[in-house]
C-alpha cells in the first residue's frame, strides 16, 4: 500500500517551507522513525522522520520551496 510523503507544518504561521535535501535517495529504502528529509523553515533546519517503512519513490527534487500538504514523495 502507498503512502504519501507531504510537506507538514513545524510552525503555527507555516504557509510553507524549503526541502533542503533528501537524506536518502530516490529508489531508496526507509524506515519508520529514519531522518527522511530536512527541512528549511525560517532560520532552522528540522531533519523530518519517515512515518513508515518501505521504497521511496521521489518526483520533488531537494532546493526548492513548497507549500504545505504538497505531495513530496510516496512510500512503497
Amino acid at each position: 500500500m502507498a503512502i504519501d510523503i507531504q510537506l507538514s507544518k513545524i510552525g503555527i504561521s507555516m504557509t510553507e517551507g524549503s526541502l533542503a535535501e533528501w537524506l536518502i535517495a530516490d529508489g531508496g529504502h526507509a524506515t519508520e522513525g529514519e531522518p527522511l528529509f530536512a527541512l528549511e523553515n525560517g532560520k532552522s533546519t528540522n531533519e523530518i522522520d519517515s512515518t513508515a517503512t518501505g521504497g521511496l519513490r521521489i518526483p520533488m527534487p531537494g532546493g526548492e520551496n513548497y507549500e504545505i500538504r504538497t505531495l513530496l514523495g510516496v512510500h512503497q
